[in-house]
């Protein structure tokens, strides 16, 4: 049987998955990380949930579903959903509530083509085998536009309720990363890993990743080194940090990468566009500006290498189908690849 599939169309999850799978790995190509990193060019997503919440630690989850399919319509390349098991008092965000990994899964079949991301799953927290079985289930499941984005987590309060030190996260997420990447990218693997299980070449993870493998992104340092995710991970989404040092910081993250070879990097900022087209950048926990400035600061951002930036709106006081609007009409445009 012979398979025509355009690359550059939406796969819809009600398609023939098998036959998706088989062109998309015959090309050698990750769908997800290619709509959402290009070399040169910078893309937009949103943090869900999509709404505003500046005054509680909740959001109501209204019209989510109506939301993600508004987003996935006007061209922004990624959905990224955090991991936050608990309701910490003191931190007082509960992000989009419900499990990333099973919010993926139901807002892949409401979109066609936006990217479904985590950012990130608290991976020293985890089962990793777990992780690496939900990915490449969920990598099946929406035609190769789920991405995995992990990270080590900034609530300590979490980690004794898993029974686990939190002085050995970064150890543990090393190790975890290492069983992710052996179960799904080696068939009968023998592995030994510190703080998990052991894999003695009789058992075979299923299934595989739709394509050669599937790409991991750092979602912050992960307690790491920007040595040690350069060369372990397929990309690096940090948060808003002082943008005079940006450029310094995307030349240390270049710098380390072996063979030179693209890996993007990206940010996460906490979000509102002011109603007023002039009205000047305002950024310190989060950022504040009209479309004019903003559309300048990311042509400058582009420049200095910055490949994705990632829109939080629960600081935003403005009608959620209001800003997607303003967004895609006047900034996407100025990013558009063509």
């Amino acid at each position: 049987m012979t398979v025509d599939i355009n690359l550059s169309e939406p796969v819809s999850p009600a398609a023939n998955v098998h036959d998706a799978r088989d062109a998309i790995a015959d090309a050698g190509f990750h769908r997800g990380y290619s709509r959402v990193f290009k070399q040169g060019h910078l893309t937009f997503g949103f943090i869900a949930p999509l709404e505003g919440y500046p005054d509680t630690p909740a959001p109501t989850m209204r019209d989510h579903a109506v939301l993600a399919r508004k987003v996935d319509q006007a061209g922004f390349s990624a959905l990224w959903l955090r991991d936050v098991p608990f309701f910490d008092p003191s931190f007082g965000d509960l992000g989009q509530v419900f499990d990333p990994m099973v919010y993926a899964g139901w807002l892949a079949a409401e979109t066609k083509q936006i990217v479904i991301g985590t950012a990130g799953i608290v991976l020293p927290l985890r089962d990793p085998i777990a992780v690496a079985k939900q990915a490449t289930t969920l990598d099946h499941l929406t035609c190769n536009r789920f991405l995995l984005g992990l990270s080590s987590g900034d609530r300590p309060i979490e980690y004794p309720a898993f029974g686990i030190e939190f002085e050995t996260r970064a150890e543990r997420f090393r190790d975890a990363h290492a069983l992710i990447r052996t179960t799904t990218e080696q068939s009968w693997p023998i592995h030994t890993s510190q703080f998990f299980g052991r894999l003695d070449g009789n058992l075979d993870l299923v299934p595989k990743p739709v394509g050669p493998r599937l790409p991991t992104l750092a979602i912050g340092r992960a307690g790491q080194s920007v040595e040690w995710l350069a060369e372990h991970m397929d990309g690096w989404i940090w948060h808003q940090s002082d943008f005079n040092r940006l450029a310094a910081v995307i030349e240390q993250w270049q710098a380390a990468i072996p063979g030179k070879i693209f890996k993007p990097y990206g940010y996460g900022t906490f979000f509102d566009l002011d109603r007023n087209p002039d009205a000047p950048l305002r950024h310190g926990r989060g950022l504040v500006a009209g479309r004019k400035v903003l559309i300048d600061l990311w042509r400058r951002q582009q420049d200095q290498g910055v490949s994705h930036v990632a829109l939080n709106l629960k600081m935003s006081r403005r009608p959620t189908s209001e800003l997607i609007d303003e967004l895609a009409e006047y900034i996407l445009p100025h990013f558009t690849i063509i």
